[in-house]
């Protein structure tokens, strides 16, 4: 039984460490169409840099300046009980 509560604990904190892991690991790999605007009109890549916001402004039509997207971490193992 006490093993089953060890890796019980073990688990949730795995999934709390990644969580918060994950809100701070982000990536500006993010196509157009999903891109969320985090700009204005005639923002610069500093001024977009400067709201922590990716810069690219290859493509028209879609926002030059958007927010990051989470990186996406592997599914943990789960302990075999």
């Amino acid at each position: 039984m006490e093993h089953k509560v060890t890796c019980v604990l073990a688990v949730v904190l795995m999934l709390a460490l990644s969580s918060l892991a994950q809100d701070q690991e982000k990536t500006c790999t993010v196509s157009p169409g999903e891109r969320e605007n985090c700009g204005f009109p005639g923002v610069t890549a500093t001024q977009c840099k400067e709201r922590h916001c990716c810069f690219d402004d290859s493509v028209r039509g879609f926002p030059w300046c958007f927010h990051p997207m989470p990186i996406e971490n592997p599914p943990e193992e789960e302990c075999a009980f």
